[in-house]
């Protein structure tokens, strides 16, 4: 793609029905401020992820600038896209902190994961989308997705709720409610209006009910401190690079920011299901974009994939978060119908310049802990639900003990944290578990399965109720399904 777009019509206006194509832009005044819009609806899960990963926020946007315009240079500007940190890690990261793992460690899991999504891109680029569906078909897709979702349950119940648990409640009625009740762009930004709001709510209780005694995470148990404390806001230069991991902060806490990856098996296994829920959503991302524009984006499809998962390695190999394409600036785009690949450049140079900014970064750091509680409450329930979504779109008929059986039990294992231990040193547990039963069991389950239940399974289709009787000759026959043949 050469750097430059056409001006579509005058610039300034768009008539019913028309659309702005990746390829066109409006006026650069116009263009900017639809790239502020994307800033602004990526920008609530952008940088929450991170904190909740335990990884610098300030990096985390500043990274995600640099992966956007590496995705929009690899697919030549056919697939309008900002990439923003994926939810899809969260697990995963929550069960190598539980384990001691470290920031370092973290980010080395996941760049691998990164290099695997890569190459499943390549491999669908050339081979076509077909091969990943035979690997992976829906019913596996969702269950992968629900279950990375509901295994981070216990985090929310254990480390974010007990902060403040008041604040908490109020703060998720308060995103379900704009969720649900503001209309347009404002309903798709209710997990950063819920984060702005809780922020505001937050300091309110300091000054109306005094310091709170509750869980703190940094010192590991009960302590009283401040809901808000903006000692590190004021403290941090307005320019200037993330810090480095490890470094001290002026409030002598120790701070994570840019490191190099460390690499430990057990730990990236934890993390490579997420690998699943990637393919998922870069795949539904490029069918939804090819909708809206009316375009065929099937052979950009493999590009797409494996732009992300470049997109996650450069992210992750100076210890920023893990990248994916984000639904939330398709809502801008079908709210705006501008596709312009033009605004998502405006975006991504906007998150660099907050990059640079450490008070940007502190600002985020400073995010009270009941804040996260009630924002994670819905955000890990919603990712859990988009497994369910993928059934739905594609039909999964659970009917059919093909489907049912085995994602099942993957469920299940991954959502109690389930074990299976090999060694002292090495233990297979909850989603990595589960991500394994569910794909192994479902193609053990399809191989064993009889012939018209893998038609059903592999068509989206539902299963016969059952043979049926013929009573058109004298005695009872049964008309086996496979053969079509009657037996008595």
């Amino acid at each position: 793609m050469a750097i430059g777009w056409k001006l579509h019509g005058d610039g300034r206006s768009l008539a019913p029905g028309e659309v702005v194509a990746p390829d066109e832009r409006l006026s650069w005044g116009r263009t900017i401020g639809l790239g502020a819009q994307h800033v602004v609806a990526m920008f609530g899960a952008t940088f929450v992820f991170p904190l909740i990963m335990g990884l610098n926020a300030q990096l985390a946007i500043m990274m995600s600038g640099i992966a956007t315009i590496c995705f929009l240079l690899i697919v030549k500007g056919a697939v309008p896209s900002y990439l923003g940190t994926s939810a899809s890690f969260v697990g995963g990261v929550a069960a190598i902190r539980a384990q001691g793992g470290t920031s370092q460690q973290v980010t080395g899991a996941i760049l691998v994961a990164g290099v695997v999504l890569a190459i499943v891109g390549v491999i669908i680029h050339f081979a076509g989308s077909r091969v990943i569906y035979r690997v992976l078909p829906p019913v596996v897709t969702g269950a992968v997705v629900m279950l990375i979702g509901f295994n981070l349950a216990p985090v929310v119940a254990r480390t974010y709720w007990p902060q403040d648990q008041w604040v908490a409640l109020i703060v998720m009625t308060a995103v379900i409610a704009m969720s649900v009740g503001l209309r347009g762009f404002l309903g798709r930004i209710a997990i950063f209006l819920g984060l702005v709001f809780g922020y505001v709510l937050s300091w309110l209780f300091d000054r109306g009910f005094g310091k709170i005694t509750s869980f703190d995470p940094a010192a590991g148990k009960d302590t009283t401190h401040w809901r808000v404390n903006w000692q590190g806001v004021k403290d941090a230069a307005w320019i200037g690079f993330p810090p480095k991991t490890g470094s001290v902060g002026p409030d002598g806490k120790t701070l994570v920011g840019y490191h190099l990856p460390d690499f430990k098996w057990a730990f990236i296994l934890l993390v490579l299901p997420a690998v699943i829920a990637l393919v998922a959503e870069n795949t539904g991302h490029v069918k939804a974009v090819a909708e809206m524009t009316k375009t065929d984006l099937d052979p950009m499809m493999g590009r797409a994939i494996a732009a992300d998962g470049i997109g996650t390695v450069i992210a992750t190999s100076v210890g920023g978060s893990p990248t994916t394409t984000y639904a939330e600036n398709i809502g801008v785009m079908a709210a705006t119908r501008v596709y312009s690949t033009a605004a998502y450049f405006v975006a991504a140079i906007v998150a660099l310049l907050f990059g640079f900014s450490p008070k940007f970064g502190a600002l985020v750091s400073a995010t009270p802990g009941g804040v996260l509680g009630g924002i994670t409450v819905v955000l890990y329930g919603m990712i859990g639900l988009l497994g369910a979504k993928i059934w739905k779109e594609n039909n999964v008929d659970f009917a059919n003990p093909v489907n049912l059986v085995p994602v099942a039990a993957g469920i299940i294992i991954a959502i109690g944290d389930t074990s299976l231990k090999f060694s002292d040193s090495f233990t297979l547990s909850g989603i990595a578990l589960g991500t394994i039963v569910a794909v192994l069991a479902y193609h053990l389950a399809h191989a064993l399965a009889p012939a018209h239940l893998k038609r059903a399974a592999d068509r989206g289709e539902a299963i016969d109720e059952g043979p049926s009787l013929v009573l058109n000759e004298p005695g009872m026959y049964v008309e086996d399904p496979d053969d079509g043949r009657r037996h008595r």
